[in-house]
Parts: C-alpha cells; sequence; structure tokens
C-alpha cells in the first residue's frame, strides 16, 4: 500500500477509528476511575567514609559510591523487611512481603545518596514505612561496617532527608493515562482499518472488478433512497445523478454488440438483495425512453418482483406463455407512460428451472428477438441456481450487477466460471448501491439542470 492508499483507507474507516479511539480513551478513564490512589514517600541517606586527609577523602568517596550501589541491594532482603516491621509494630498491616513489595530505592547518579520510597494507599504510612527502612538501613550499615572489635564503622549512612507525608497521590495520573490511551486508540484504530482494509475482498472499484474478470465496468449506481421510493418512470426522468447513471449505464450499452441489431441481455447477480431487479428494470425503461422497442422479461420464477414494482398485473406472464396458455401478444402489458412492453412471471411454478431450461423458453426468447430490438431477462441469482447461466447461453450476454462493499471478489469469480462453463459471456458488470457522494454542484459531472444549478439560478434572478 502507498501513502495515499493509507489516507484512503483512514477516509472510508474513520468510524471504525473513532470507535476504537473512544473505546481506549473510555477504558483508560474508566480504569483510572477505579484505580485506587497510591501516595509515595522518601527518605534521602548519605554514605560517607571517615578520611584521615586528601589523598585518603579521595579514595574514600569511591570506596562510598561503590557501597552504596550494594546498599541498594539490600533494600529488598527479607531481613531488613523483618526489622522494619518490628519497628513498625509487627501488625497485620505490616507483613514483611508487604513491606518488601512496597518499597524501593536508587542511587541518585555520580552521588553517594541513596533515596528510599515508600508507595503505600495511606499517605501517613508510607511515611512511616519510607522512615522506617531509611532508620534500618543506616543501622544496619552500621553494623556491617565496623570491624570486629571496633567501635566506629569505616562507613556511616546518615539520614540526610527525612520522609514527610504526601498530599498529593503518584498513581493514578488521570491525564498521563488518558493521553496513553487516545494514543494507543490511534493507532489500534488505525491498524485495524489497514488489516481491515487488508483483509476486504468486496467490489467497490473498477480495479476491484479488473482483478476478477475482464469484462468492462459499464455503470455505477449510487445509492439513492428517495428516487427508490418513487415511480421508476417518474424517477428516471428527473435530473439527478441516480437517474444520470443509469443514462450513463444506457449509454455504454449501446456499444456492447453492436453487430446485432436485436439484442438480448440477460441481468443477473451473484446472491440475492444485490439489485439485480431494480437494475434491469431502470435499464429497460431508460432504453425505451430513447425510443427503442425494449421489452422486459421476468426471468426468475422464485421470487418474482417486476409486476409489484411496476405495479402490473401479475396473473399471466411468462409461465403462461411457456405453457401455451396465453400468447405473448396477449401476456406482454404496457408500463404507463413509457413504451416499454413488460412480460412478467405469471403464477409460480413448481419447477422454474425445467421450464427456463425448456425448448419452449427458447422459442420464446427467438420470438421476443424478432419483435424488439433490445430484451432484458432479468434472471435469478447465479450462486444459488443455474438458472441464469442457461439462459445467458440462449442470449447474446449476461450483465452482471454487483453491489458495491458486499459482493465479494470471490463470490463474482465463481458467479461467473458458471456463466464461462455455458459458453455465455459477460458483456459489462454494474456496481449499484454504491454511496452518494457529496457535491455541491453537478454541472460538470452529471450536466446542467440538477438542482444546485437551479438553485443558483433563483437566486440570480432574485
Amino acid at each position: 500500500m502507498e501513502l495515499k492508499d493509507y489516507w484512503q483507507t483512514i477516509r472510508r474507516r474513520w468510524k471504525l477509528i473513532v470507535v476504537v479511539f473512544l473505546v481506549c480513551v473510555g477504558a483508560a478513564g474508566f480504569v483510572t476511575w477505579q484505580a485506587t490512589p497510591l501516595y509515595s514517600s522518601s527518605a534521602r541517606i548519605f554514605v560517607s567514609t571517615t578520611p584521615s586527609d586528601t589523598s585518603d577523602a579521595l579514595a574514600g568517596n569511591t570506596f562510598a559510591t561503590q557501597r552504596a550501589a550494594s546498599y541498594v541491594d539490600l533494600v529488598g532482603t527479607r531481613k531488613l523487611a523483618e526489622s522494619v516491621a518490628s519497628d513498625l509494630g509487627g501488625s497485620a498491616t505490616n507483613d514483611p512481603q508487604d513491606l518488601r513489595d512496597a518499597i524501593s530505592a536508587e542511587v541518585v547518579p555520580e552521588t553517594v545518596n541513596i533515596v528510599i520510597t515508600a508507595t503505600d494507599p495511606d499517605p501517613s504510612k508510607a511515611r512511616d514505612v519510607a522512615q522506617a527502612y531509611a532508620e534500618a538501613m543506616s543501622d544496619l550499615v552500621a553494623d556491617l561496617e565496623t570491624p570486629p572489635g571496633k567501635s566506629n564503622a569505616l562507613i556511616t549512612a546518615s539520614i540526610v532527608d527525612n520522609a514527610e507525608v504526601s498530599s498529593s497521590p503518584v498513581s493514578p495520573q488521570p491525564l498521563r493515562n488518558v493521553g496513553l490511551g487516545a494514543i494507543l486508540g490511534l493507532l489500534l484504530g488505525m491498524g485495524l482499518a489497514v488489516l481491515r482494509e487488508l483483509m476486504d475482498t468486496t467490489l467497490k472499484s473498477a480495479e476491484d472488478i479488473g482483478h476478477v474478470t475482464a469484462a468492462p465496468l459499464l455503470g455505477h449506481i449510487n445509492r439513492d433512497p428517495a428516487a427508490v421510493k418513487k415511480l421508476p418512470v417518474k424517477a428516471l426522468a428527473e435530473s439527478t445523478p441516480w437517474a444520470e447513471a443509469f443514462r450513463v449505464l444506457r449509454t455504454n450499452m449501446q456499444y456492447v454488440d453492436v453487430d446485432n441489431e436485436r439484442r438480448v441481455f440477460v441481468v443477473s447477480s451473484s446472491l440475492p438483495a444485490e439489485g439485480k431487479t431494480t437494475t434491469a428494470v431502470n435499464l429497460a425503461i431508460t432504453l425505451a425512453m430513447t425510443g427503442e422497442r425494449v421489452a422486459l422479461v421476468e426471468c426468475d420464477l422464485r421470487r418474482p418482483l417486476i409486476a409489484r414494482r411496476l405495479g402490473l398485473d401479475d396473473a399471466v406472464g411468462t409461465t403462461s406463455v411457456l405453457i401455451g396458455k396465453v400468447s405473448l401478444n396477449d401476456a406482454l402489458q404496457t408500463y404507463e407512460g413509457t413504451d416499454l412492453e413488460v412480460l412478467a412471471c405469471g403464477p409460480l411454478p413448481p419447477n422454474p428451472s425445467e421450464l427456463l431450461q425448456s425448448q419452449a423458453m427458447g422459442l420464446l426468447i427467438k420470438d421476443l428477438r424478432e419483435r424488439f430490438d433490445i430484451v432484458i431477462l432479468d434472471a435469478p441469482p447465479l450462486l444459488p441456481v443455474t438458472d441464469a447461466a442457461l439462459l445467458s447461453a440462449q442470449a447474446d450476454g449476461m450483465l452482471a450487477v454487483v453491489r458495491h462493499g458486499k459482493t465479494t471478489k470471490d463470490q463474482l469469480g465463481h458467479a461467473l466460471e458458471r456463466v464461462e462453463q455455458v459458453d455465455a459471456k459477460c458483456v459489462g458488470v454494474v456496481v449499484n448501491l454504491a454511496p452518494a457522494k457529496k457535491n455541491r454542484g453537478y454541472g460538470y459531472g452529471y450536466g446542467y439542470s440538477y438542482a444546485p444549478a437551479k438553485a443558483e439560478s433563483r437566486k440570480r434572478r432574485n
């Protein structure tokens, strides 16, 4: 991935990043709020020798520095902890092991000073423990550094700074914790966004489709809930990006199989709910608006939607013609406001696959080809059943509809494999239900008659 790819990933997955960021900040705040405040108190010890002259002072200082590191190590011994516990009263709250866990010591760099720090939820106890450890350490050094038979120690550990009660807790630190949570949330959110992007195999662009098939991208239909609620003929007559997308699809379809004057196309998808019927209906209406003789045929005999979508009678249709109950002329219906001829489903058959693979279906397609310039067959999805693939073998090609951000590369690939297995071809792909782009004006992208342009015109007149 290049830098621009990371930026595009962040823009596409910003909701995930924000959610992870808020979760991490919230978790950091909750942990901080739940944590028990801890107070610390420190005592300072100065390690020294008793030199007789200047040269002895230099050697003694070096010796004291070396010794100081050893004394720090003794702070964590159990013997010293037991001594401190005894000095503090030896109660259950002064357990030697708890004291060892609560104490720490360090040598101040380039000095002979030892800082002993105690930490406890009770600031007074932290002061008492630190002071008791400092006194016990001073006594221990005096005992260890006094030669046998002598009364004076070679090295002394003097307390130069007594422990005091602290008024401010050292833990937790809200600002630091929340800041770390925010940084972790951003990093984790962006990491998850990139990981999800790398693992995402759904189709969103022409580049994604190009990895699956060489068939061209003929249309890119954006999501428009308002247009879907209207009658198709009225929605497609408006000057909106959604309607313009179907006009672009109509234009691109004119370049498909240009050697045939009369063409038959199957519209299908990999799985249900990808918008194949909506695409077939709107494409057929858009083609009919140009004066073409267009027929829209319902070939999804399991879940027919065309009649309900267009408000037509579904009593007779494709099944009625296939079984010879009515003629094609009697079964065709003209969609109001257009010259589009529609062949609805008719009664649902118990054997839809057999009907679509029958000789009667082949004759019906032949008859439709002779009567109309373009025939659109709305077929079932390709993966659940093989009906669409078999119909594609009798047509001039299949138009594959994929749902933006939902149909995967594998699903489209397996669907097109079924088409190729019957020596049919995919003439193009349509991306459906793509996110609508928010543009202030559509003049150069889709035409000059869109709402923003009209609003600007009214503003100038006023």
